[in-house]
């Protein structure tokens, strides 16, 4: 069997593929972000309370993606990604009309466990089938969805619940997660190099245990945990305080703040390649630096040098994440698979951890708790990246 080729149809498909797959995962995960506010007001929850509805979905998300890699091994790629993105998408729609917060939590409990089949395996999908020559090109198209799907989510949710409510918002954010799943299924190329291997939990667990022994991978995941708790908790509060006097914005306008997302593909890009002249360390540092300074600067009561803030926060948070996830593959030599799904467990778990207890400090002081959090978080990413460099290469096995 022959590899995709860049310029066949097939190849557009995939790409068309993995860019909607990638859109809708990242969409409804992260669509209920700016709508925090609202849940708080309208379900009478604390901050803390209302940022389960993120919390619940990273922490099972990343409980689940350690396993459905392995398990894809045995049931096959697309299948799996296809019933991911149906499931995820009918539950976002699901959600939207939850009486009560309890409800609202489990479906998005049951968003986290299906989303995972699609970021597992994805990348394993595009490896399989796409000619080597041209696996850069796929990936960054798949990468880009996952981007594009973050800021589509949480945008369309806030302008849309502008002009209706936020039950719209989210049902029409599941209606596009359905039609773009449905193109997924229908047009993306079945496997073709895929060979099924039978699960073997011991192996699987084995494998993760090997990485685990590895005191510079636990540095690395360390890393992963406390940058995404970093940076899901400043924009997750943000809309708090800007919903609030002397800001007073609507939930449309604080929903076009994630655009500055896009500062972030800036600096993966940017970062990763500096870190090619100086050193691993020195980049992963310096985009530590930029988070915390990044962070003092929304401090600031103007909105211009406050949103300036968000912006460093932003491009330092994706070019650590990009050098700290190249570091973890890097050093693990025969297991990547396995190095890969447990940074991927710490990211998201930090997600859930750092959003969370973001609302206890939100609650005790504001703003200024919320930052107080962060910048602990960003000294403790400083002691990791100082040790990683003494921290000697272990050789992996098979």
């Amino acid at each position: 069997m022959q590899y995709i080729e860049k310029g066949s149809a097939d190849f557009r498909r995939v790409n068309i593929g993995l860019f909607f797959g990638g859109l809708v995962t990242f969409a409804v995960l992260y669509c209920t972000q700016p709508l925090l506010p609202l849940y708080t007001r309208e379900f009478q929850v604390t901050p803390t309370t209302a940022s389960l509805v993120i919390s619940v979905t990273t922490a099972l998300l990343a409980v689940m993606m350690t396993f459905t890699a392995s398990l894809s091994n045995a049931w096959g790629r697309k299948g799996m990604m296809v019933c991911s993105l149906f499931g995820a998408s009918l539950l976002t729609i699901v959600s939207a009309l939850s009486p009560n917060f309890v409800t609202l939590l489990l479906c998005r409990a049951l968003e986290g466990i299906v989303l995972a089949g699609v970021p597992a395996i994805a990348m394993a999908y595009l490896g399989e089938e796409v000619d080597p020559r041209h696996l850069g090109t796929a990936m960054g198209i798949y990468i880009s969805g996952n981007a594009i799907g973050g800021m589509f989510g949480r945008i369309a949710a806030g302008v849309i619940t502008d002009l209706s409510s936020w039950r719209i918002a989210i049902i029409c954010i599941g209606l596009v997660g359905l039609f773009c799943s449905w193109w997924f299924w229908k047009y993306l190329p079945s496997s073709s190099h895929f060979v099924a291997q039978p699960f073997s939990a011991r192996e699987h667990l084995d494998g993760l245990m090997q990485q685990l022994r590895d005191p510079g991978q636990l540095c690395l995941f360390g890393v992963a945990f406390l940058l995404m708790g970093s940076f899901v908790t400043l924009y997750s509060y943000l809309g708090y305080l800007l919903i609030e006097p002397p800001y007073n914005l609507s939930q449309g306008l604080i929903g076009w703040i994630f655009t500055i997302y896009i500062v972030g593909s800036f600096g993966s890009s940017y970062l990763s390649s500096l870190a090619d002249r100086w050193s691993r360390q020195k980049v992963l540092l310096l985009s530590i630096a930029l988070i915390g300074v990044g962070a003092i600067i929304t401090l600031n009561a103007s909105l211009v040098i406050k949103v300036f803030g968000v912006a460093l926060v932003t491009f330092g948070f994706f070019g650590g994440h990009a050098i700290a996830s190249g570091w973890v593959g890097k050093r693990a030599g025969m297991r990547k698979a396995q190095a890969s799904a447990l940074y991927l467990f710490f990211y998201y778990v930090g997600s859930s951890v750092g959003n969370t207890a973001g609302g206890f400090f939100w609650s005790m002081n504001g703003w200024v708790g919320v930052i107080m959090m962060i910048v602990a978080f960003v000294l403790g990413n400083v002691l990791l990246a100082l040790l990683l460099p003494v921290i000697p290469m272990q050789t992996q096995g098979e």
